[in-house]
């Protein structure tokens, strides 16, 4: 699993440390974890997005998103969703398809590192089931965010291509074929209709 650094809770071993703390030195480690299907498709290191930079990105499209165009969603549980959707990825790594790991197995390794995590914090119970929803798809919240995730791939191929780091049809073409609500399908056509030379190769659905 290619990563910037080991992950930080390895510098603390032996230490007695506030449990909020030792989350947050393993929180960080989503800083320094790359987003694995990028390094695949011959992103430079120096250039690929990490885990948490990922994370970032979904929050604020979905806080945006929902804001504006999604007032039967409880905006608070969809930024909390988009916030803790890739925290099983602090012990488990950013597990792609081409891994050959079965959904099962990466959703149980996922489950054991977000119990890992958040049970060692006061009310951790509340961001494991967080984490649960998303997960399941359990709510329309998390039905929603799961959708934001597949649109921010989507999107950050969009700005990869425009800079000039590669031919990104893939990821543009598995996110679209992920949506399901339309205002979204809109955006990512949008800004699909902005790779240059390439938008001609991505699947169009009218």
């Amino acid at each position: 699993m290619e990563q910037k650094a080991e992950n930080p809770i390895q510098t603390l071993e032996g230490i007695t440390i506030a449990p909020l703390i030792a989350a947050y030195f393993e929180l960080c480690h989503l800083k320094q974890l790359y987003r694995q299907g990028w390094l695949k498709r011959g992103i430079p290191r120096e250039r690929c997005e990490s885990v948490a930079e990922h994370t970032f990105g979904a929050a604020m499209l979905a806080w945006w998103l929902a804001q504006t165009s999604r007032p039967d969603l409880d905006l608070c549980k969809v930024v909390k969703l988009a916030l803790v959707h890739d925290f099983g990825e602090v012990y488990a790594g950013d597990i792609i398809p081409a891994d050959g790991i079965s959904e099962q197995e990466k959703s149980r390794r996922e489950s054991v590192a977000v119990q890992q995590v958040f049970s060692k914090l006061p009310g951790g119970q509340i961001w494991i089931e967080a984490w649960r929803e998303f997960e399941e798809g359990a709510t329309a919240e998390a039905l929603f965010v799961r959708q934001i995730d597949r649109l921010e791939m989507g999107l950050q191929a969009v700005v990869y291509a425009r800079q000039g780091l590669g031919e990104m049809s893939e990821f543009i073409n598995s996110a679209r074929r992920a949506l399901t609500d339309a205002d979204l399908i809109g955006l990512l056509e949008a800004a699909a209709s902005l790779t240059n030379g390439f938008d001609n190769k991505i699947e169009r659905s009218y």
